[in-house]
């Protein structure tokens, strides 16, 4: 959580909702400015009627201040949907959590089960080759055919070709891992060198009621929001049809030096409030409602969308862990008498009852059989995750999101210098 580049990327989105939010409130509040000024003037010989030109100083100083009255409801209906946004951002964090979470733990389990099918290969390689050797040496002796030592050998390259491959796919996953945790690909190799077991989950989950998605998937609660910001948007474009009044006024103070200002000096003050009327805008303003109107309806069918979605999600985890528990215990009988046929399979082939072919076949059988169980029980642990993630995960920690990436400095006013 703390260096994942993809949450780090969801906090930066909820401080900008954030800061968008805050300057969307300001619009509900009066605005003030100080002014000030400072003018000298020179008047000529001829025109000030003496024989020498005249100079003159002015200074200004004041406040200028404005109220927009929200009579409509505009700037209160944006302020909402600046807060909707706020909450969207809060479970785009939340869905970007669960995904990284589910993520590393599916990579986790990849690497483990590519490692183990990488050790099984490496096992039976050995075992292939030193029955490779053994046929060899009976066909040099009489006792066996070429044809055996040629399938004999054939399968135990076969069985290294597969080496690189677990190993190329077993290095990505670690690599993925690394990445997800916001290192360089190499961070993990030595830390996950040794070998280590494919998780077992032996808890059950409980699936809840459909209703129970709504609140507990984040991406279903980001659709929510989205929608429900959107709708406040249709209030703030139909406000824009209607007039606007805002209260204006200014005080100004002019004086011939700044000490003078507000003492001995003009002073003036103005206040009244301003009509805006819409009369003529081509159509444009109730196009900006229509065109609200449609975005809210894209918003309105995510969210259909993403519970239909998230329902199906939590069906089929269900039906591949259920189904994929059944597929393992079969697959381990399947191993187990695979493993008997080998052994018996050798022992007649040493008896002189059965053809070496009868062992190589056993043997190649074996090898699948117990590449499929180390497959399927990778497969459990990956369905009970995708299952745990299809109902929104259970880890509730807190995140930081007020800390900015990148921490600026030197950032008060000062002067351009030219360079």
């Amino acid at each position: 959580m703390a260096s994942n580049l993809d949450v780090a990327t969801a906090k930066a989105k909820i401080r900008e909702a954030r800061a968008t939010y805050r300057e969307q409130k300001g619009a509900l509040l009066p605005s003030v400015e100080g002014t000030g000024s400072g003018t000298r003037t020179r008047t000529s010989a001829a025109s000030s009627g003496t024989t020498d030109a005249t100079f003159s100083t002015l200074y200004d100083g004041g406040f200028d201040a404005s109220w927009e009255l929200d009579l409509f409801g505009g700037n209160k209906r944006a302020t909402e949907a600046a807060k909707y946004g706020v909450d969207a951002a809060d479970e785009q964090l939340r869905d970007t959590m669960l995904t990284l979470i589910g993520d590393v733990a599916s990579y986790y389990v990849q690497a483990r089960e590519y490692q183990a099918l990488r050790d099984l290969a490496k096992r039976s390689a050995v075992s292939q080759r030193k029955s490779a050797a053994l046929t060899h040496a009976e066909y040099l002796a009489g006792s066996a055919t070429a044809v055996d030592t040629a399938k004999a050998d054939a399968l135990a390259s076969s069985t290294e070709s597969d080496i690189p491959t677990y190993e190329i796919s077993y290095m990505q996953a670690v690599h993925r891992l690394s990445v997800l945790l916001g290192k360089p690909p190499a961070t993990l190799e030595e830390r996950l060198k040794g070998s280590g077991p494919i998780p077992s989950p032996r808890m059950n989950v409980s699936t809840g009621i459909p209703a129970d998605i709504l609140t507990s998937r984040p991406d279903v609660r980001l659709a929510e929001r989205q929608l429900a910001q959107y709708t406040a948007k249709i209030g703030e474009a139909e406000a824009n049809r209607y007039p606007s009044i805002s209260l204006t006024g200014d005080i100004s103070s002019s004086a011939t030096s700044i000490g003078d200002l507000a003492k001995k000096s003009s002073i003036g003050w103005t206040f009244g409030p301003s009509l805006t009327v819409p009369i003529f805008q081509g159509g444009q303003l109730k196009a900006a409602v229509d065109v609200a109107k449609a975005q809210r309806d894209q918003y309105f069918i995510a969210y259909q969308s993403a519970v239909l979605s998230a329902m199906e999600d939590v069906e089929n985890a269900v039906v591949s862990l259920t189904q994929e528990r059944l597929k393992y215990a079969k697959i381990v009988s399947s191993s187990n008498s695979y493993r008997n046929a080998s052994d018996l399979s050798r022992t007649l082939n040493q008896a002189g009852v059965s053809s070496f072919l009868d062992v190589l076949d056993a043997e190649r059988s074996l090898y699948s059989a117990e590449e499929s169980v180390i497959q399927s029980r990778a497969s459990i642990a990956t369905d009970y995750i995708s299952l745990n993630k299809a109902l929104g995960g259970g880890w509730d920690g807190q995140i930081d999101a007020s800390k900015p990436a990148v921490v600026d400095t030197n950032t008060g006013p000062h002067l351009a210098m030219a360079k």
